[in-house]
């Protein structure tokens, strides 16, 4: 392994993950992923949307954090709202790295852990996201496939995608 991939590999096996419903969430946790949304999603993207949509209490969230004293900071954050009475797939949603845990392969390691959970979790249960349209090769690349035409939300080109 070269020096960068050495970092990025030490980097990854040094985080704690937390999978956790919205009730076992602390005050901190919750504060760290509103946080983290609004920082990537509003200030960096420039895109002004309702984040706090209610969806929030009903699904499971998964964490990744970075080494830190008092609090460890939020490296990556996605959340996985399960089947109810209008949607009978799992939905996997406002998935994101932060600025300082990018480039390290955290994306992938954040799917690749949601996957295998929810898999095991929920066998046979088709996945869907509404990923941005440039993202659709990271996606694809974990058996995803586009179910729309790529359409505009918030200003951000975005397409469907599903795995069954």
């Amino acid at each position: 392994m070269t020096e960068p991939q050495q970092t990025a590999a030490t980097r990854l096996a040094q985080l704690e993950w937390r999978w956790k419903a919205f009730d076992d969430l602390t005050t901190a946790e919750v504060y760290a992923m509103l946080a983290a949304r609004s920082a990537v999603f509003v200030v960096e993207q420039n895109c002004v949307y309702g984040d706090v949509d209610g969806l929030d209490s009903d699904a499971w969230h998964l964490f990744a954090y970075g080494q830190g004293e008092k609090r460890p900071p939020l490296a990556g954050y996605l959340r996985v709202l399960l089947p109810d009475a209008d949607d009978s797939d799992i939905r996997i949603g406002r998935v994101l790295t932060t600025v300082e845990f990018r480039g390290m392969g955290l994306g992938n390691a954040m799917l690749e852990r949601s996957l295998k959970h929810i898999r095991a979790q929920w066998p046979g249960t088709p996945i869907r996201l509404h990923a941005q349209a440039h993202l659709q090769g990271f996606y694809g690349a974990f058996g995803f496939t586009p179910v729309s035409e790529i359409h505009e939300e918030d200003g951000i080109p975005h397409v469907w995608m599903r795995s069954v």
